[in-house]
């Protein structure tokens, strides 16, 4: 490198952290962010350094375009792949080889692993403006340049965006709040394979259906009672790490997301601070239908 490309090399480096961040909020995929970081690097050295003002701005929007376009081209592959039946597996483009899966559930969690799920059912340009305004505190002027609109069309994309991550809970607060500490509990007793505990936050008489496609071999779909159905759950818990309570139809439920990548839904029917039903969602369609939003603490 010359001088003047080490020296470029060293800023971009003082805003990689930055960049990575803002391009794993928006794709929820440490390799993907990699290849975006990347590329934002090769439009840098390509450009005339001199004529840019404000490196780190700049660096910023050129990531989000990029991120841009690869969440369309993502989406444009799903409605494809919806309409072929395609199998279950995700293309290799979205489930980057490059990245330790182990890096990448860490670094889901550090993100909100019911946000990056969330997240990934808005649209491209209402993720974007989302990610960038509120939680990157770009400006709506600067994001509309982005998305391609108009600052206040910008601004009611972050805000439906916003009530989209945040919904509104039918159940008053007190009482979500209170079906809040009970998923708390149920998830706790079940990553440590506690039975005792697990049984007791569950009604005696509960009732779980798992759908067809969340099916664990070996145990039965319909389960009826706390002790006969928490030896399987604690058995076939593989997934409960990955945990993480959300909003479900506006009432409190879990998705199980390793890596950020939605896997399963449970609904819940709670009575006397117990859990009295268990739906257990792994149909792709009925997945797709259910509004998801962020649990609040």
């Amino acid at each position: 490198m010359t001088s003047g490309q080490d020296f470029l090399a060293e800023k971009f480096e003082e805003n990689r952290g930055h960049l990575k961040a803002v391009a794993y909020r928006m794709l929820g995929s440490a390799g993907e962010a990699d290849d975006a970081v990347q590329e934002a690097w090769l439009r840098l050295s390509r450009s005339d350094a001199n004529a840019i003002d404000n490196l780190g701005g700049w660096l910023t929007t050129v990531v989000a375009r990029v991120c841009l376009d690869m969440l369309r081209s993502r989406t444009a592959r799903r409605e494809e792949s919806l309409s072929a039946s395609a199998p279950d597996s995700a293309p290799p483009s979205v489930v980057s080889k490059k990245i330790d899966p182990e890096q990448e559930a860490v670094m889901a969690d550090s993100v909100g692993l019911a946000l990056l799920v969330v997240l990934d059912r808005l649209d491209p340009a209402e993720r974007l403006a989302f990610v960038l305004h509120d939680l990157f505190g770009s400006s709506f002027d600067e994001i509309a340049e982005i998305v391609g609109r108009t600052p206040e069309a910008t601004r009611q994309l972050a805000s439906r965006a916003r009530r989209r991550v945040q919904g509104a809970p039918p159940t008053p607060g007190a009482a979500l709040a209170q079906q809040r500490k009970v998923i708390d509990r149920f998830l706790t007793a079940l990553r440590a394979a506690d039975f005792e505990a697990l049984v007791g936050v569950l009604d005696p008489d509960v009732e779980v259906l798992v759908d067809e496609t969340a099916a664990t071999p070996g145990v039965d779909r319909k389960a009826r009672g706390a002790a006969a159905w928490a030896k399987q759950a604690i058995t076939a818990a593989r997934g409960a790490k990955a945990a993480r309570p959300v909003l479900v139809d506006g009432n409190l439920g879990v998705v199980v997301a390793p890596g950020g990548r939605l896997f399963r839904v449970l609904r819940f029917t709670f009575d006397n601070d117990k859990i009295a039903a268990i739906e257990v969602i792994g149909d792709k369609t009925t997945i797709e239908n259910l509004d998801l939003s962020v649990a609040p603490e």
